[in-house]
């Protein structure tokens, strides 16, 4: 049977991806001076304008609006003409410390109170439900139409750092629709690719250039072929973007962070929040979890939902889902998976060593994918092997 499946993906320079940098930067920078801190730091921008907002609690003493205004200017927004730069934006900074109603559950978890051990000491930050997911469709382990995305906007602005075509601004978007037989995807049905551009470039020169440097560069030959539709810049015209463009807001891009909507969403954002929020945690670990059963050849395909309540070390459930995939019954690979990982907050963050400064460079491109983030490694594959 065959299918269509579309997934999408933002560039560095993007307003909501701008606000996502920002946001984990401060983050990073904070947990450089201080690994215990809870960092709540959202952000807003429009033309020339960016607030940041939040709540932080922490012995670190870091320049917020400093730390700003260089990820702006290491994203490219060095210009007054695009109407939103790094020296020219006015930025406004309402940060507040955490809600003492939820350090009460983070700091002291239902299971430390009720004697438990040193990984009960930390609860939940929040309730909430997360997912993770892993497939043997690529090596990274994703979904085709989101690795090719992410590849295209990662192109993309390689070519303009490095200056190829100097008519390039910082905003952009990619969308790629992936056909599958049987569940294999086979081709690149259709490819949407929009830049940001100076006012004076060659329409024509621009789509050549973007065809042949970018989407040609990005994605492998195999998938494209004669019927493979092309979209690049199909209004014509994309001078005006960015902050200058459209607002932008942390974690409003949570189906490019993750999957491409190929899973559920639970709703949480990843961009400025400490890993005591299992919004951000809990969804790396998920995912931690799924890849290393389809690693370990325990599944092909691998989806795994987590809730937590608030306060509570140990989630209130784990579900796993293989959609008939998998060698052992979902069933049993839940029991399996309860013995190999541990789901509770402190747990997460120590295994994954999530309270040192990382999250900026997870910011852009995917959180998921990567070989550099810890959740990606696969080394439990071999005990899980034994499970079979």
């Amino acid at each position: 049977m065959k299918r269509l499946f579309t997934s999408e993906s933002v560039t560095e320079g993007h307003p909501d991806k701008v606000c996502d940098q920002i946001s984990d930067a401060i983050l990073d920078a904070i947990l450089a001076e201080d690994k215990n801190a809870r960092v709540a730091c959202e952000c807003c921008c429009t033309e020339n304008f960016l607030l940041i907002m939040g709540e932080i609690t922490t012995v670190a003493k870091v320049d917020v609006e400093k730390v700003a205004r260089d990820t702006i200017r290491k994203i490219g927004y060095n210009k007054e003409e695009y109407g939103f730069s790094a020296d020219g934006a006015e930025i406004k900074v309402l940060l507040n410390r955490q809600s003492p109603d939820i350090a009460l559950g983070v700091d002291n978890s239902l299971e430390e109170k009720a004697g438990g051990s040193d990984f009960d000491k930390i609860g939940a930050g929040d309730q909430g439900l997360m997912f993770g997911f892993a497939s043997d469709e690529t090596e990274e382990y994703m979904p085709l139409a989101m690795v090719l995305s992410h590849k295209l906007c990662k192109r993309l602005a390689e070519v303009r750092k490095e200056g190829k075509f100097s008519y390039l601004r910082p905003d952009g978007k990619a969308q790629v629709t992936v056909e599958y037989d049987d569940d294999v995807p086979v081709r690149v049905d259709a490819v949407v690719l929009s830049t940001q551009h100076d006012p004076d470039v060659d329409m024509e020169v621009l789509r050549k250039d973007m065809l042949e440097e970018v989407i040609k560069k990005a994605i492998p030959a195999k998938y494209l072929d004669e019927d493979t539709k092309y979209y690049i810049n199909p209004t014509g015209r994309f001078v005006v973007g960015g902050p200058k463009g459209d607002s932008g807001l942390t974690g409003r891009k949570i189906i490019v962070d993750t999957y491409g909507g190929f899973i559920p969403h639970g709703g949480g954002c990843f961009s400025g929040k400490d890993p005591t929020k299992v919004d951000r945690s809990a969804t790396y670990y998920a995912r931690y979890v799924a890849k290393n059963i389809v690693a370990a050849g325990l599944a092909k395909y691998c989806k795994i939902q987590v809730a937590y309540a608030i306060g509570k070390a140990n989630p209130v459930s784990v579900d796993i889902n293989t959609h008939g995939t998998g060698k052992l019954t979902d069933e049993r690979l839940s029991e399996v998976v309860k013995k190999v990982f541990d789901f509770r907050p402190l747990a997460i963050i120590s295994n994954l060593k999530l309270n040192a400064p990382q999250f900026e460079k997870t910011a852009s491109y995917g959180h998921f994918g990567n070989p550099e983030f810890a959740w990606e490694k696969t080394d439990k594959t071999e005990e899980l092997k034994k499970y079979l």
